[in-house]
């Protein structure tokens, strides 16, 4: 194996991991300057910040012709974000979702992965189609702006201990301090991609496995590290919803922004492969899905549910493994999950809303 391709995927991770970090601090502390609440920081500006290796990632990948990571990359880290991500905070510790979530922006992510299937059923994601995912994050943004208004002052608080008070006197970091760590963030986020990206196509040719089962695992896995640390460091800290509303944000930014901007900035749009359409975004929706039972059941995500998270994404990442190598396991593995596992997880979910609801 060459070391060189090697050395370029993890220091192109470290930067985008890094790099994300800056911009986060630098955009969060800035916006604070700006008077805007902890609340929107969180919901906008903490949310893309951590989105932002995977819009360096596509929009690279969609320069370089490397249309199945770009778009691999997008739906594989929602599925990542949802499936291990809040399984691990919730196995770390239960976690109490508020109203907001079940009630707005669940079904908001809901709506943009079913918006996402749609534009991509013709196997391509074109200009106007980008436009009108943007279309969507602005929007987004603006509600963001609107709600913020009616938060109270206690999730105020949460946001504010996780990601810098809002208090404009507050802040002691000099504003040439603040922009020097945006664009430090955005360098190192343009570098990383470009180097995770090369790194990323050659494992694919040289372990003869395709871009898109490269995208939807290994980048994918690799650009949701600074959701992964958000999300744990708010459980092991024991901030109300704030890994949740962390994961559930990213998730809406990925779809809307991300393939947006990609899908507008690449020459010609971006190709959607057909197992995407087949397969995984169907999964990704699913998974979108699967929050509100669980988010509603007394809105608290015990640890149970938090294992069966992380089990279901063994279980994609074990499908995905067995159908890029073409093994005999396949379809008994394909068979077992439709006809046994999915359902009985269904019922078991079911019930426990409807326990939860009758016992209230």
């Amino acid at each position: 194996m060459d070391l060189t391709v090697i050395a370029l995927f993890v220091i192109g991770l470290v930067l985008l991991v890094a790099g994300a970090e800056f911009l986060v601090r630098g955009a969060a502390r800035l916006a604070a300057r700006l008077g805007i609440t902890p609340l929107v920081i969180g919901l906008t500006v903490v949310a893309f910040g951590t989105s932002a290796p995977e819009l360096a990632v596509s929009v690279q990948a969609g320069f370089a012709g490397q249309s199945d990571i770009a778009v691999g990359n997008v739906v594989g880290s929602n599925i990542v974000n949802v499936l291990l991500i809040l399984g691990i905070s919730a196995l770390i510790v239960p976690l109490v979702v508020s109203q907001q979530l079940v009630r707005i922006d669940v079904p908001l992510l809901i709506g943009a992965s079913v918006l996402f299937l749609i534009t991509a059923l013709d196997g391509h994601i074109g200009l106007f189609d980008g436009i009108l995912l943007f279309a969507g994050i602005v929007g987004y943004i603006l509600f963001a702006l609107h709600l913020s208004r009616r938060e109270s002052a206690a999730i105020e608080e949460e946001y504010a201990q996780e990601f810098g008070d809002a208090g404009a006197g507050k802040i002691s970091a000099a504003l040439p301090v603040q922009i020097a760590l945006i664009v430090a963030g955005l360098a190192m986020l343009v570098l990383g991609s470009h180097w995770l990206v090369e790194g990323a196509v050659a494992f694919a040719r040289l372990f003869g496995v395709s871009e898109l089962i490269i995208g939807l695992t290994i980048v994918a896995i690799g650009t949701s590290l600074p959701e992964l640390a958000t999300s744990v460091v708010a459980a092991l800290r024991g901030e109300r919803d704030i890994a949740v509303g962390n994961v559930v944000g990213s998730g809406i930014f990925n779809i809307l922004a991300i393939a947006g901007i990609a899908a507008m900035v690449t020459p010609g749009g971006l190709a959607v492969a057909p197992a995407l359409t087949r397969f995984d975004i169907p999964i990704m929706i699913a998974a979108a899905f699967a929050c509100l039972p669980v988010f509603a059941a007394g809105h608290l995500i015990p640890r149970w549910q938090g294992a069966l998270f992380i089990a279901f994404y063994a279980a994609y990442a074990t499908y995905l493994v067995l159908d890029a190598t073409g093994h005999a396991m396949l379809p008994t593995f394909s068979a077992a999950m439709i006809g046994f596992v999915l359902p009985l997880t269904a019922i078991t979910l079911i019930v426990v809303l409807v326990h939860q609801r009758s016992s209230r």
